[in-house]
């Protein structure tokens, strides 16, 4: 019984499909290009996102510490710093790291390294690298960074990238936005184009089904 069911059903639809062949070939264009560009968009939405997670997770503030600072104190308050809501990381980075660091960056300028030579100490100082869940939030850690009056920091690069990183955050905010209402106006114009297409179908089939009825099926 189902077989013959099924195998009445696949032959209705072949017949119907041949009968109404443009109708059927421009629903099916349709759908399929409706599904092509909400996939588009959506992919272009994820790939969006994974690139805006990598440039939020690249800025952070630095904590720059007076030189001579011990070690153990800058340790201490990289303990104190996690604990500020809003705070996702910590990294501590020493005068001697940043002056490789400096180093490296800067290895295919000789100048600038024959200077650094010339000088006794290190003129770099050591520093707390701070990254945040959310980077609207940077405002309020560093207020609450400057709340503990500490007299070993020397300077918070934050100010220094504010403009930056306030329009990070508006990029970020208006492209996920935009992309969650696109999506869901295609979603929903997919429906509506499925809706009028089956009811354009069996518009067009009106005929054939008033004869069926005729006929009692």
């Amino acid at each position: 019984m189902l077989k013959e069911t099924s195998s009445r059903i696949i032959k209705s639809a072949v017949v119907s499909f041949w009968r109404n062949g443009w109708l059927s070939t421009a629903t099916v264009l349709v759908m399929v290009l409706t599904l092509f560009v909400i996939g588009g968009l959506l992919l272009s939405s994820v790939l969006m996102n994974t690139i805006l997670d990598s440039l939020e997770e690249r800025i952070d503030v630095s904590v720059y510490f007076l030189p001579n600072t011990q070690e153990e104190l800058i340790v201490g308050l990289k303990a104190d710093f996690e604990k500020i809501p809003n705070v996702s990381a910590v990294s501590y980075v020493s005068q001697a790291e940043a002056l490789e660091r400096f180093r490296e960056r800067h290895k295919n300028n000789p100048l600038i390294l024959e200077s650094l030579a010339e000088l006794e100490e290190n003129p770099l100082e050591a520093s707390l690298n701070i990254s945040a869940a959310d980077t609207s939030k940077f405002q309020e850690i560093v207020t609450a960074i400057e709340g503990q009056e500490e007299p070993t920091i020397d300077k918070i690069n934050f100010f220094e990238n504010q403009r930056a990183i306030e329009r990070l955050s508006k990029i970020m905010v208006a492209t996920r936005t935009t992309g969650a209402a696109i999506a869901a106006i295609l979603a929903f114009i997919a429906v509506l184009v499925a809706f009028n297409t089956v009811r354009l179908a069996i518009y067009t089939a009106r005929d054939e089904i008033n004869v069926m009825r005729l006929v009692g099926a």
